[in-house]
């Protein structure tokens, strides 16, 4: 079985159909970038309508135990997060409400500094406000999964001190295979193994590089540096997959209702639309070369195992159960 993630956009029968014909047996799908409280209200009642017109292809999934059954059954289990703590909107208690809902992961900050700390693009990283503290005890206590990867450093390394349970990267690289504001420092991603975290490796052209996104084997040699930094029990995989998004909708990704100026993101003016996906992942059954490919770059079955799903599961298993 292979468990990405992250993967965001809108998937459909033909989606989840590639997925399962690529082994995937289980991903983090984003619900939301910007959102307040209501409008990710309306995201997870999509989902769980989605839910009971494709009960045939996946099921929204809320423990490490429900992710293998479901994966078991032939269909692709889905772990609904978000990418920003916007859905809170200020309210410790909103926290254990999303939680009862169903979403098992959700990031800290997104683009931009917010209430509970700063941002991996903001010129300065003030650390983990007080409010983000109480957040952080908060998912720990309702089991939901802290996503650092786009927090800013400062932050990343308040929340792996104060944080009581591992949390995870689950869309990023190290910067010291590519330089990128996205990506995470060796330094950060030693102190997420020794918290007992996961990062999962970047296929997205921005984050990976263009060798990585060409090659499948240049793209597990990244993972094997990624391995070397932070050891092979805190390594997964986190493609940041996009499906279906139209310009518009990067636009919203990149800029919310923050600016009325072009922002990037995580692009550039060179590369400043939607990127194809890596060479290697243009279609989705794709993903079932993966196997094959670590072990040819030299890790164990037992390794390949990790890579692929254990180390996720085991993550999900001791952050999802609420205390």
């Amino acid at each position: 079985m292979i468990v990405d993630g992250l993967q965001y956009g809108f998937l459909g029968r033909e989606a989840f159909a590639g997925l399962r014909a690529g082994g995937v047996g289980c991903i983090t799908a984003t619900l939301g970038f910007w959102e307040g409280a209501v409008e990710a209200l309306d995201a997870v009642a999509r989902w769980r309508d989605f839910a009971r017109v494709f009960t045939d292809v996946f099921a929204l999934a809320r423990s490490g135990g429900e992710v293998r059954a479901i994966a078991g059954s032939g269909r692709v289990a889905v772990l609904p997060g978000f990418q920003n703590a916007s859905i809170f909107e200020g309210r410790i208690r909103f926290v254990e409400l999303f939680a009862e809902l169903g979403v098992r992961v959700v990031q800290l900050t997104y683009n931009n500094q917010n209430e509970l700390g700063g941002s991996c693009y903001e010129a300065a990283d003030a650390g983990l406000s007080r409010f983000g503290r109480e957040v952080v005890r908060e998912m720990n206590r309702t089991g939901i999964l802290i996503d650092l990867s786009h927090v800013g450093e400062r932050t990343s390394l308040d929340v792996l001190r104060q944080s009581e349970r591992p949390v995870a990267v689950t869309h990023a690289n190290a910067a010291s295979f590519v330089a990128h504001p996205r990506n995470k420092s060796d330094a950060l991603l030693k102190a997420l193994a020794a918290a007992g975290g996961v990062i999962g490796c970047a296929a997205h052209r921005h984050l990976a590089g263009e060798r990585a996104a060409a090659s499948l084997e240049a793209w597990c040699e990244m993972v094997k540096r990624t391995v070397e930094i932070a050891g092979i029990d805190h390594v997964g995989i986190g493609t940041a997959r996009g499906h279906n998004s139209s310009p518009g909708e990067l636009d919203w990704m990149r800029m919310g209702r923050w600016t009325r100026n072009l922002d990037y993101g995580a692009g550039s003016a060179a590369k400043p639309g939607l990127q194809p996906p890596a060479d290697w992942l243009r279609e989705l059954r794709e993903f079932a070369a993966l196997p094959e490919a670590l072990g040819r770059a030299g890790f164990t079955a037992a390794e390949v195992d990790k890579l692929t799903h254990g180390n996720w599961l085991r993550l999900y298993d001791a952050v999802f159960a609420s205390r």
